[in-house]
């Protein structure tokens, strides 16, 4: 009973969060909505007795890589930050409800054809070794995960190189 409480709890204060992140005019309230984010997903880990993943997160997302947000935005100038405020036309929004529902239909058709939604109860059922999943993270056969894992690396590279050609003065002439 505890557990389920506890998830409704984060489950509160993750979706709240997400949406006050994506609707915020202010771009550090939207930092700090996706920092209560990664928390509340740490805290899922930890619900789940996987500390492991719990300290990454806490450790590597919301320690790192926001910081690596805020930064990035105190190096963008003022003025560059006023122009990014966008109105709303009613038929963006139109546009993006449309795509949503499409989106929702999609996943809806997908669970149902591969009867996923009979079948996640007696997945959940089965213990899976944590030797398993770190044969499964460092492999590289099919379905495991070194390869994505080294393009993300890059990708992070090719976002460290960006921040820094960013936060370069120019040289006036």
């Amino acid at each position: 009973m505890g557990n389920t409480v506890m998830f409704a709890i984060l489950a509160v204060l993750i979706l709240g969060s997400a949406v006050m992140c994506v609707t915020t005019t202010r771009i550090m309230r939207a930092a700090t909505f996706m920092l209560f984010v990664l928390f509340g997903v740490a805290g899922l880990y930890f619900l789940l007795d996987y500390t492991y993943l719990g300290a990454a997160q806490i450790s590597v997302y919301a320690g790192g890589v926001t910081m690596i947000y805020v930064f990035a935005i105190q190096l963008v100038s003022k003025q560059t930050l006023q122009g990014m405020v966008e109105r709303l036309k009613g038929s963006r929004v139109v546009f993006g409800a449309l795509m949503a529902v499409i989106g929702l239909a999609t996943v809806v058709l997908v669970f149902l054809k591969n009867d996923f939604i009979c079948r996640a109860a007696e997945v959940a059922d089965v213990e899976v070794p944590a030797s398993a999943i770190g044969h499964a993270l460092v492999g590289a056969g099919k379905y495991e995960y070194v390869l994505p894992f080294e393009f993300i690396s890059i990708f992070l590279l090719a976002c460290i190189i960006g921040a820094l050609v960013v936060s370069r003065k120019v040289e006036e002439k």
